[in-house]
């Protein structure tokens, strides 16, 4: 039995290693902020979620197992915390493909705050 949870185990390493370097190579590839966030955040936590869940397959211990739980729950944490500021820091800087987005809600929340139009809105520069 033993024998068949590590190769279970080591199939499962390998298959979110696949999804870490599919991530990383998204990455690379990708035309613009909002799609190179996107390949960071979710491909790469999956893979890790399978890499790790191989790894306490393999392991067959309770503090590999609880380790392993607690670097899942933080990554999850974490990375939808960073997209979320890289996703904003983006559309302040005008560095995101307003061409090919449908919604556009964070223009009309920041209107509404007080905030002004972005600048190929009004033709001016920022803060002039």
């Amino acid at each position: 039995m033993s024998t068949v949870l590590d190769v279970i185990g080591a199939a499962m390493v390998l298959i979110g290693a696949f999804f870490c370097l599919a991530a990383a190579l998204g990455i690379v590839r990708f035309p613009d902020v909002l799609t190179r966030m996107h390949a960071a955040t979710k491909p790469q936590v999956f893979g890790l979620m399978v890499a790790l869940a191989g790894v306490t397959l393999s392991l067959r211990s309770w503090w590999a197992a609880a380790l392993c739980t607690l670097l899942v729950a933080l990554q999850i944490v974490t990375s939808a915390t960073s997209a979320h500021m890289v996703a904003r820091t983006a559309y302040r800087t005008d560095q995101w493909d307003d061409d090919h987005a449908t919604v556009d809600e964070l223009a009309e929340d920041l209107e509404e705050a007080g905030f002004r139009q972005r600048v190929e809105d009004t033709g001016q520069v920022p803060g002039g």
